[in-house]
């Protein structure tokens, strides 16, 4: 087995791939976040994974192998436990005489290969492969529908006059899988759909829900009291909508799931986001945000008063865009206080509250408490009425600087929407410093791509028509297995920053339309959210569809 030398920083800096400043702040994000370093950087967007990989194996002489189209040797796995390999993700490969090699996604996990040397009694050899690969190729050595099919097979056999349904043991074995296929998946959120005649099961992946498994109606309530029970939920409560919480550790992981109940015709609809702890971005450099924006975002974040808004619709990362945020804020020295509905990830150094509507700690009152408690800096969730607005406003004019996030198209349209729920424009010119709107689109798979021309009608689409069809060159992804046959893995952020600059605050004290207020941001240089699409589309990172899909 080789034994790494260099720290996997070093390596990098000396093959030219990473700066020092570059490792210091995969380094920051390790720390922080608790995974390893090589996945701190791929999260940051400072490396692809299969650039890290090829480089490792380079330094280390580590082969690295694509596991897309590699045959499977299905008689390992009695060498290797299904729950040992997708516990410590990695996969056996193939066996000649007394070595074994494993394909491992981290060079620097010896542990797991020594503990599987005194396992097989045999030398095992470390093969460099891609994570989401690995993630692929263990359901196709081990299979995905055996442990589904069974369980459903043990909760046929059950005599539901005896049993206990919100306890028994298929049912929470059920639940379980399914946590775990979502996890798997880097799903966001799991449906549990009842209909009339199937309780659908659907995973949010990248952004898009996709039906991942049809279970028998007649599980409907057990699946449903499971995961209520979990949650601290009334479980005899069915007629009104209820929240809940719970976590779990898997993979070595925390997660944290929040629970939403909905009565519907058919029964309750349940909603689950899943948060992981180890995957949150809280770096701006690692959000998608171009040199320029990146730029003059981290330069507003300097002033000392002030309302900065994060703007979109729901599940478009304004929340990790707050996080971030207040990740470069946050040092020792500043009294940093949120009200957040819920607290999604810790942050140290800074003070988080929940919002909690039943006893009377809502945005507004959480607000005024907060400016008692001689802050720096406020986060806010969110602005959803006046009342929140207007302590917002005052907390800005007192020396404050306060961000939050609103909900609406774009970044003009929330200057207006601003004074329609009831404030002074003079108030909104006085104290809105900057609004980021965002959207997330689907990064093409890297395994994948493929180039194309684009036709003259593609660019008309996309009001880019000047451009010469043989000046540009356009990606897409063709669907392999790493990506689930989609053409896509992963997402990353489009966005459009409007400075409030002196002539947009005469605008808005005038009371001017949102078309006037528009264009003198063009005329500023004001790039919008789709035209910042575009030029991540030119780059490869994205498609046209895609694109057009978040911001039409």
């Amino acid at each position: 087995m080789k034994i790494q030398k260099k720290k996997i920083g070093e390596l990098l800096i000396d093959s030219g791939m990473l700066t020092q400043s570059d490792v210091e702040r995969g380094l920051k994000a390790h720390r922080e976040t608790g995974v390893s370093f090589g996945k701190a950087i791929i999260n940051l967007g400072l490396i692809e994974e299969h650039d890290l990989l090829a480089a490792l194996s380079d330094q280390l002489e580590i082969p690295y192998l694509h596991l897309d189209s590699y045959k499977t040797e299905k008689q390992l796995t009695s060498l290797v436990t299904e729950k040992f390999a997708r516990h410590n993700l990695i996969v056996p490969l193939f066996r000649i005489g007394d070595s074994l090699s494993i394909g491992v996604a981290d060079s620097s996990n010896l542990e797991t290969l020594d503990e599987l040397n005194k396992i097989t009694k045999l030398n095992t050899e470390p093969v460099l492969c891609l994570e989401n690969e690995i993630k692929a190729f263990l359901d196709e050595l081990y299979g995905t529908s055996k442990p589904m099919i069974d369980v459903l097979e043990k909760i046929k056999g059950l005599d539901k006059s005896v049993h206990d349904d919100d306890t028994s043991e298929p049912i929470i074995q059920m639940v379980q899988l399914i946590i775990e296929e979502a996890i798997k998946l880097d799903a966001s959120d799991i449906h549990i759909n009842p209909d009339e005649n199937v309780l659908r099961v659907r995973f949010r992946i990248d952004g898009v829900l996709e039906t991942v498994y049809e279970q028998p109606i007649e599980i409907k309530d057990e699946i449903l009291s499971r995961f209520k029970v979990m949650s601290n939920l009334n479980i005899t409560e069915k007629r009104l909508p209820q929240d809940g919480r719970f976590q779990l550790q898997l993979n070595k992981n925390s997660y944290d799931f929040r629970v939403s109940t909905f009565p519907t015709y058919f029964g309750e609809n349940i909603v689950i986001r899943i948060l992981d702890h180890s995957s949150v971005i809280v770096n701006l450099d690692g959000l998608g945000m171009t040199s320029e924006t990146l730029k003059q975002f981290l330069e507003i974040l300097k002033l000392s008063n002030g309302i900065i808004l994060v703007t979109g619709p729901t599940g478009s990362g304004k929340t990790t865009t707050l996080y971030s945020a207040l990740n470069v804020l946050n040092t020792i020295d500043k009294n940093i206080i949120t009200i957040e509905d819920p607290i999604e990830y810790r942050l140290p150094f800074i003070r988080q509250s929940n919002m909690n509507a039943k006893i009377g700690m809502t945005f507004a009152s959480g607000l005024r408490s907060i400016l008692r408690q001689d802050p720096d800096i406020i986060m806010v969730g969110e602005i959803r009425d006046r009342e929140t607005a207007a302590v917002a406003v005052q907390a800005a004019l007192t020396g404050h600087l306060v961000l939050s996030t609103l909900h609406t198209n774009d970044t003009v349209s929330t200057i207006t929407r601003l004074m329609e729920m009831g404030l002074e424009p003079f108030l909104v010119s006085a104290t809105a410093k900057a609004i980021l709107a965002q959207r997330l689109v689907r990064k093409i798979c890297t395994q994948c791509r493929e180039s194309y021309k684009p036709d003259s009608a593609m660019l008309d689409r996309l009001g880019i028509g000047a451009i010469k069809t043989k000046d540009i060159t356009f990606s897409r992804g063709k669907g392999c297995k790493l990506c689930r046959q989609s053409g896509y893995k992963g997402r990353i952020g489009i966005y459009e920053l409007l400075a409030v600059s002196d002539k947009l605050k005469n605008l808005i004290v005038r009371g001017s339309t949102y078309d006037e207020l528009m264009q003198q941001a063009l005329k500023e240089g004001f790039i919008k959210l789709k035209y910042d699409g575009i030029r991540k589309v030119i780059a490869g990172m994205t498609t046209i569809d895609e694109v057009l899909r978040v911001s039409d």
